[in-house]
């Protein structure tokens, strides 16, 4: 059984336990005092007072935990929701600490951004700026080589490389590329006192040249036979 009794000056309800209903809604829970035209004034002394604003109207309610877009602060009077003061934050701990930013939004260091900060990235199931893999600056390119030989061939391929400096924050968390190929011509063509190998056209000549004496030898040959039976 609930006693309570009215003081008319202001109109407040003093009530003895949680729950005293107006209607259909229990406008009096948690309350210490309460009016019935604008609910809770006062609270019990682990619960927060939460003034809900409807249009025009606003009535206060008496909350294990403040909404969203809230945070809880103790006082030695009375516990009070206060409202979250962050651009984009849904939840926060604290008047300039985010807990929670809204869809789209990304938490850095109790702020929300669209973007995460360079040397970060963004965890989509967490919403969260966590940071990334860090490397070191890229290497020298290494000696156009080939199989391990830096001659004997036109083409080949170098190498350059970096380091990764700081590990990320997850382990699913992928580094950058730490380790890059292009295709390079050899400042040797011809390894020194090895063998050369022939190149096609050197061939090619060289067929022709052949084909020219034989044929040369070829007419030599006729011309001398012709001379003889005359």
């Amino acid at each position: 059984v609930c006693f309570c009794f009215i003081s008319f000056k202001p109109l407040i309800f003093q009530c003895c336990q949680e729950s005293s209903n107006y209607g259909p809604n229990p406008i009096c829970k948690g309350c210490l005092s309460c009016s019935k035209d604008n609910g809770c004034i006062r609270c019990q002394h682990k619960l927060f007072f939460f003034l809900r604003r409807e249009g025009m109207r606003q009535h206060g309610e008496c909350l294990n935990s403040c909404p969203l877009g809230y945070y809880g602060l103790r006082a030695p009077d009375m516990n009070r929701c206060s409202r979250c003061r962050i651009e984009n934050c849904d939840s926060c701990f604290s008047r300039d600490f985010c807990t929670k930013c809204k869809p789209g939004f990304y938490l850095y260091r109790g702020r929300c951004f669209g973007e995460c900060p360079d040397g970060f990235i963004h965890l989509d199931e967490t919403m969260e700026c966590v940071e990334g893999c860090q490397v070191g600056p890229w290497s020298e390119w290494a000696v156009c080589s080939t199989n391990n030989k830096t001659c004997g061939f036109k083409w080949g391929l170098e190498t350059r490389t970096r380091q990764i400096v700081k590990k990320p924050a997850k382990d699913t968390i992928p580094c950058p590329t730490i380790a890059e190929s292009r295709r390079c011509k050899m400042a040797l063509r011809h390894c020194p006192g090895g063998k050369r190998t022939p190149k096609k056209k050197d061939k090619k000549k060289k067929k022709k040249k052949n084909l020219m004496e034989q044929a040369q030898k070829q007419h030599s040959f006729f011309l001398a036979t012709d001379q003889a039976s005359q």
